[in-house]
């Protein structure tokens, strides 16, 4: 295998090993194998375009158009000419797809379905990263850059991967990918002066000596201790990976904060629960346009008003976030423990809930009414008696689950509440904390407003009737989803927000009137289906108080206005008013299917972006979100903003040095106010110019001299080396004649200097001559030079200040 096809070969597996951090981020593993072929076609591509003398511009240009027809061939095929040319319908589907995967990836939990616009958005991305990696390592010859993309690829998906688990071994893929890559770049340039040499028996001549250098006769011998080259690159490379591994155990380290995730220990009492923040999967699913259907159940209750499906309850307020706390997980017993806090004096009914989840839903918490008593579902699914809330481990999901859920409505009354006993001193203190950070207002607003409340539970009633109709809010979900100490003060002065506003500030409050309050995320009732079931979709997240009142438990509040249902137990001095019931029988056998989730996430592109696939998408609403990618991409920074970011900063400073040496040279060529000074430009200029082609200007050398060495050193022949020369001597005239004669024609020889150096000089010595100019060092020195010069200037002045008011001070 020839130097360059290896080099190219090692290039694809940098580019898979770095993909495979993205793994855990989504569910099946199917789409790396798709990525895997189509970089390798690419890679193919190149190899063969090389073999022509092309520019490596055009072999980069040839992957690129070959690339989009085969993502086009992929995905869009339908909308495509011949099912491969893409047109302005195939585009357009390219763009409906990245919407699609944009708005997957801002609702689902980690690990997410492979949906069509996640998966364009993995396989798009892997074979981009993989044709940079290309072109910089064996179009350009320059493996060290390629690591750039491929750090970027790690970055995102590292930035992204759950704390837990085998992150070490993607990092171990990743490094490993590049260093194979650095390897093999190196074999390649080392195979330029020879064969590769190692130890003994190297020589052509069956000597020790090595091949290639150091092989003539009297040159030196290997001794039994040298080490080849390659050998030692490996062996630093691994060591440096072993450091990198190892060294992070031995340091201290942070751990928490706001992106945690589900994780589970094996065995009966093993293993803690966190999770993921759901209050950005809540805002974004109340503000989609389209109402996907994300659960559909049945339920022998008599009523569905207050059949909330609660996933999550936040019970920590630290001042920045409401969140969960870290909890132990157990097994999920067949029967759940008893409801804490609830007495047998208080009224309930038990009822029987099948609920069958949509195909593209994955959640790590599982959706079910509250309190739950018994669950029964297939999985790997755990158990958190504190929240009393059912998490999947290691990697499981809701994604097309179907459970059931034995339930209890608990229907205390208002006497009971306002009767309640105090609560244990432990209970009490976790649940009223407040963090310093909160403001005056919050607490002074919660006093006026249950001034004269005879008890914990007409308090809590003050609260929930002042957010739901006295106190002059308004329900909005284009306000910004803050729920910190200030979002909260906020929120109390705008008077004007969404669930998470109303929850929160009503929880907050009711732990400055040390009441027990956290708050649960989950869904409202839903609507009907029609078939005796009911449908639950993106709009109807939504989040609650839940006050603790000893003998009742965990108790629901509604403060958001024209959301959910208020409990009748709130409403003590009204009769109860019938409202209209939806209940439906469940089926005698279980095996009977249950209504099906939406099809909206099967369907077609074409048609998806016609807005045509769910009736109950808002009128007006065509589908196609014509802003809408561009605006969620900035709100959410995926990892393809991401990416394109890091990447244009990237190429920005690769392409500073030459911006900056073809300002100077169209200054320098521009002319000046006398022959003399044109004419000193013009040799700087030529200088500057052997620089950037490997040849080191000599300050100590005189013009003639520096000209008969950029002759001879930069292979110069006919009109360039003679304008080499006519330089020279102009040079001379300028600075040594009684009168420097016209500097005219100066700027066409140094074009016939700077030619003759490029036809001359390599491709890769060409490149780095437009790219990445030696000459451009002197930027540099510029910079330092004016740096010190202001330094010295303002330290200057700064120590004759001193000195001057030294004496005062002593006279005083």
């Amino acid at each position: 295998m020839s130097g360059q096809a290896r080099l190219a070969l090692c290039a694809w597996v940098a580019t898979l090993a770095s993909a495979c951090a993205l793994l855990p981020l989504v569910g099946p593993v199917g789409w790396l194998a798709q990525a895997a072929l189509l970089l390798g076609i690419q890679t193919a591509v190149g190899a063969a375009a090389r073999r022509r003398p092309l520019p490596g511009g055009a072999v980069v240009g040839i992957q690129a158009l070959v690339t989009l027809l085969l993502l086009t061939l992929v995905f869009v095929r339908r909308e495509a000419l011949f099912g491969v040319v893409p047109g302005p319908d195939a585009f357009e589907a390219f763009g409906a797809l990245l919407t699609q995967g944009t708005a997957d990836v801002s609702r689902f939990s980690i690990p997410a379905p492979v949906t069509d616009g996640i998966r364009l958005m993995l396989v798009g991305g892997v074979v981009v990263i993989g044709l940079l990696v290309d072109a910089l390592a064996v179009t350009y010859r320059s493996a060290a850059p390629a690591g750039l993309p491929l750090l970027a690829l790690y970055s995102v998906a590292a930035g992204l991967a759950p704390r837990e688990g085998v992150r070490w071994l993607w990092f171990l893929c990743a490094a490993s990918g590049y260093l194979l890559l650095l390897l093999a770049e190196g074999r390649d340039r080392l195979s330029q002066w020879g064969r590769v040499f190692g130890g003994r028996g190297g020589g052509r001549d069956g000597t020790d000596r090595p091949a290639g250098i150091g092989a003539e006769p009297g040159g030196w011998r290997a001794d039994d201790s040298a080490v080849a080259p390659l050998r030692t690159g490996r062996r630093i490379g691994a060591v440096a990976l072993g450091v990198a591994l190892v060294a992070p155990a031995a340091l201290p380290s942070l751990s928490g904060g706001l992106l945690e995730t589900a994780r589970g220990g094996r065995g009966p009492g093993g293993g803690t629960v966190s999770a993921v923040n759901p209050l950005v999967a809540l805002e974004n699913s109340l503000q989609q346009p389209e109402n996907r259907t994300v659960l559909t159940y049945r339920t022998d209750a008599e009523s569905t008003s207050d059949m909330y499906l609660r996933i999550v309850a936040l019970d920590e307020f630290d001042g920045a976030a409401w969140r969960p706390s870290e909890r132990r997980i157990t097994e999920l017993p067949q029967f759940l423990p008893p409801v804490p806090g609830l007495s047998g004096d208080v009224r309930t009914d038990e009822v029987t809930t099948i609920v069958r989840a949509a195909d593209w839903y994955a959640q790590s918490w599982l959706p079910m009414p509250y309190p739950a008593d018994e669950v029964r579902i297939g999985g790997r699914w755990r158990f958190e008696p504190e929240g009393r809330t059912v998490v999947g481990d290691r990697g499981q999901t809701t994604r097309g689950a179907r459970y059931q859920v034995t339930s209890l409505v608990v229907q205390p009354t208002a006497r009971q509440l306002a009767e309640a006993p105090e609560p244990s001193a432990a209970l009490r203190a976790e649940y009223t904390e407040v963090p310093g950070s909160l403001p005056p207002v919050v607490a002074e607003t919660a006093r006026r407003v249950t001034r004269g409340a005879p008890n914990d539970y007409a308090a809590a009633v003050m609260l929930q009737d002042w957010f739901a109709a006295r106190g002059g809010f308004r329900y909005s979900t284009e306000v910004e989803a803050g729920t910190g100490s200030q979002a909260i003060a906020r929120f109390l002065e705008d008077r004007e927000g969404f669930c998470v506003h109303f929850a929160f500030s009503m929880a907050a409050m009711a732990r400055t009137l040390d009441i027990p309050a956290r708050v649960a995320v989950g869904f409202t009732p839903g609507q009907p289906d029609g078939e005796g079931g009911m449908t639950v979709g993106l709009q109807d997240a939504h989040a609650w108080p839940e006050l603790y009142f000893e003998g009742v438990g965990w108790t629901r509040f509604e403060p958001t206005p024209s959301r959910g249902n208020v409990p009748e137990y709130t409403r003590p001095d009204l009769p109860p008013v019938d409202r209209p019931s939806v209940p439906a029988p469940l089926p005698e056998d279980e095996a009977e299917p249950l209504p099906l989730p939406s099809r909206s996430a099967e369907c077609p592109v074409d048609v998806r972006a016609q807005g045509a696939c769910d009736p109950a998408a808002p009128a007006g609403d065509d589908g196609s979100s014509g802003g809408s990618l561009a605006d969620s991409l900035l709100r959410l920074g995926t990892p393809v903003l991401t990416a394109a970011g890091l990447l244009a900063l990237l190429a920005g400073l690769v392409a500073l040095p030459g911006l900056w040496r073809r300002r100077v040279r169209s200054r320098r060529m521009g002319g000046g106010p006398d022959p003399g000074t044109r004419t000193l430009a013009a040799w700087r200029e030529t200088v500057d110019s052997a620089w950037d082609h490997g040849i080191l200007p000599q300050e100590s050398a005189t013009p003639r001299m520096t000209a008969a060495r950029i002759v001879r050193l930069g292979r110069l022949e006919g009109e360039a080396a003679e304008a080499a020369h006519r330089l020279a001597t102009a040079v001379e005239r300028a600075l040594y004649a009684p009168e420097p004669r016209s500097a005219e024609g100066l700027a066409e020889e140094v074009r016939r200097v700077r030619d003759g150096l490029r036809e001359a000089a390599g491709r890769r010595a060409r490149l780095r001559a437009r790219l990445l100019p030696r000459s451009a060092v002197r930027m540099v020195w510029a910079v330092s030079d004016r740096w010190s010069a202001v330094a010295e200037r303002y330290g200057g002045a700064l120590r004759r200040t001193v000195a001057r008011l030294r004496p005062s001070r002593q006279r005083a």
